[in-house]
C-alpha cells in the first residue's frame, strides 16, 4: 500500500514526464537514449533480454514470455507500451506493475540525468525515452534475471533498441505508423528488423512473403539464427474452452499438449506458440518443464485484448487500432461468441486507417456507437460518424461524443425489452478508448465486472 506522500510524489512525476515530448512525436535516432543510458552506466546491460517487436500482438506476447519465465523460477522485468490506465503498468516486476515507491526510487535515479542530456541535444529526452530508461534502471536495481522488452514503434531507431537481446521476437508485421515506417510492407519490415542483433536468435511469427524475405535478409546479414512459425515451431491444434482455449504447441525442443490459455482467439494461440518458442530459444532450444509451461500460460492475462469484463450483458474490450487487429477481433467474435446482437462502441485516433478498421468491424457489429477518447490524437466524433455512415449506413450508426454516455447508451440498448436474446457490447478502436472505458466500467456500481 502506498502512503499519501508517495501518491502525491507519483502525481508530480507523472506531470513532469507527460510534459516531455509525447511518444507520438518522433525524431528517429538512438543518439539521445544512447547518451542517457551511457550516463546511467548502461543499466540495460545488467541482465539478459528478450526483445519483442512487430505490429500486432507484441504486448500480449511479451506478457506470455514474462509469465513463462516466471514459472521457470526467474525474476522478471517487463517493459510494454502504451498503458491502459496507469503508466505504472508499463514497468512490471515479476509480472506485476511496479510498486509506487520503487517507481519513485527509479525516477529519482534518472531525473538529474534527464536534464543533463536535454542540454546536449537539439531535442529533449521524450516521454518514451525517459520511461525506457526508467524501466532499465528499475530492472537493474531489483535486480531481475531476465528483461522482456517490447518495442515502442518500429525497431531500428526505437528507444528500446539499445539492448543487446539474446532473443529477438517478431510478431506479425502489418501496416501501421506508415508516416514513420514506410508505405510498403518491405519498408516497414526493414525498420522492424533493426532489432535483430549479430549472433542472436530470432523467433518470427507467421509473416507475409515480403516481410519474411526482409527479415531473412537481415538474419543473413548479421549472422543470426531463426525459428519460424509454421517451420521450426507451430500451433498444432486449438479447441475452444470455458474462459479461453486448449492448445497444443510444437516447440523447438518438445511438443506441449492440452495447455489451457485463458485468452480468446486463434491469434492468441499463435502468440502463445511464438512466446513458447522464444523462451525455449533463450534456454538454448531445449525442452521446458511441461508443468512450468502449463502454469505459465494459465497465469497469463492481457487487459484490453478481447477482454471479457462483464457478463449479462457481455462486455468485451479490445484495443484493435488497425485493420489487422480488427480482423483478428472479428474472427474471434465470429468463432467463439454467439451473440444475436452485437453493439459496438468505437473511438479511434485520427492518424489510423479508420476506414479499414470499420470495414472489418461491419462484418459483425449490428449497431455502432461513434465516440472519442480524451486524447488529443482522437478523431472527432463527427468525422468518425461521417466515415461510419458510408460503411454501416445511417440506420446502424449513433454518435455520442462522451464515452461514458456512449457506454450508458449501449447498456440501455442491451437491457431493452426489444432485445430478448443474447446481446454483446464490444469497445474498440484505440488503446486509450479501451483504457478509459475500463476506468468508467469500474465506477458503474451495477456492473459486477471482473476488473
Amino acid at each position: 500500500m502506498s502512503n499519501a506522500d508517495d501518491l502525491e510524489r507519483l502525481r508530480a512525476i507523472e506531470v513532469a514526464l507527460e510534459a516531455r515530448w509525447p511518444e507520438t512525436r518522433i525524431a528517429p535516432t538512438l543518439e539521445r537514449i544512447s547518451a542517457l543510458v551511457d550516463a546511467l552506466g548502461s543499466p540495460q546491460m545488467a541482465y539478459p533480454t528478450i526483445h519483442v517487436g512487430g505490429t500486432n500482438g507484441k504486448t500480449t506476447t511479451a506478457r506470455m514470455i514474462d509469465s513463462l519465465m516466471g514459472a521457470t523460477g526467474l525474476r522478471t522485468g517487463r517493459f510494454t507500451s502504451p498503458h491502459l490506465e496507469s503508466m505504472l503498468e508499463r514497468i512490471a516486476i515479476n509480472n506485476h506493475p511496479i510498486e509506487v515507491p520503487d517507481f519513485i526510487f527509479a525516477y529519482n535515479d534518472v531525473a538529474l540525468y534527464l536534464d543533463f542530456i536535454d542540454k546536449k541535444f537539439e531535442h529533449p529526452i521524450s516521454f518514451f525515452e525517459a520511461m525506457t530508461a526508467l524501466a532499465f534502471v528499475a530492472f537493474s536495481e531489483y535486480p531481475v534475471d531476465i528483461g522482456v522488452i517490447e518495442v515502442g514503434m518500429g525497431g531500428e531507431w526505437d528507444s528500446t533498441n539499445v539492448v543487446q537481446a539474446a532473443v529477438s521476437v517478431l510478431t506479425p508485421i502489418g501496416f501501421d505508423h506508415m508516416a514513420y515506417l514506410g508505405n510498403t510492407l518491405s519498408e516497414i519490415a526493414h525498420t522492424k528488423a533493426g532489432i535483430i542483433k549479430p549472433g542472436s536468435m530470432v523467433v518470427s511469427a507467421r509473416q507475409e512473403l515480403e516481410v519474411a524475405t526482409e527479415l531473412l535478409r537481415r538474419v543473413a546479414e548479421v549472422g543470426a539464427d531463426v525459428a519460424r512459425e509454421g517451420v521450426e515451431y507451430s500451433l498444432q491444434s486449438r479447441a475452444i474452452a470455458v474462459g479461453g482455449q486448449l492448445i497444443t504447441i510444437k516447440g523447438l525442443g518438445d511438443t506441449y499438449s492440452d495447455i489451457f490459455l485463458p485468452l480468446h482467439g486463434e491469434h492468441q494461440g499463435s502468440n502463445a506458440a511464438t512466446a513458447l518458442a522464444a523462451v525455449e530459444a533463450f534456454f538454448g532450444g531445449q525442452a521446458l518443464d511441461p508443468e512450468a509451461v502449463n502454469a505459465g500460460f494459465a497465469a497469463v492475462t492481457s487487459p484490453g485484448r478481447c477482454e471479457v469484463v462483464h457478463r449479462e450483458p457481455t462486455i468485451i474490450l479490445d484495443a484493435a487500432h488497425n485493420p489487422h487487429g480488427a480482423s483478428a477481433l472479428v474472427r474471434t467474435l465470429q468463432s467463439e461468441f454467439t451473440f444475436d446482437t452485437l453493439i459496438g462502441i468505437f473511438g479511434a485516433f485520427a492518424d489510423k486507417d479508420v476506414v479499414g478498421i470499420l470495414t472489418e468491424l461491419e462484418k459483425v457489429i449490428d449497431t455502432i456507437i461513434l465516440t472519442q477518447s480524451s486524447s488529443t490524437r482522437a478523431m472527432p466524433t463527427a468525422e468518425v460518424e461521417r466515415i461510419a455512415r458510408e460503411i454501416f449506413g445511417s440506420d446502424r450508426t449513433i454518435a455520442i461524443s462522451d464515452l461514458e454516455s456512449a457506454l450508458e447508451n449501449a447498456l440501455a440498448q442491451a437491457n431493452s425489452p426489444s432485445h430478448e436474446n443474447s446481446v454483446g457490447i464490444v469497445v474498440t478502436g484505440s488503446v486509450v478508448t479501451v483504457g478509459e472505458a475500463r476506468g468508467i466500467i469500474r465506477k458503474i456500481p451495477r456492473l459486477e465486472s471482473a476488473l
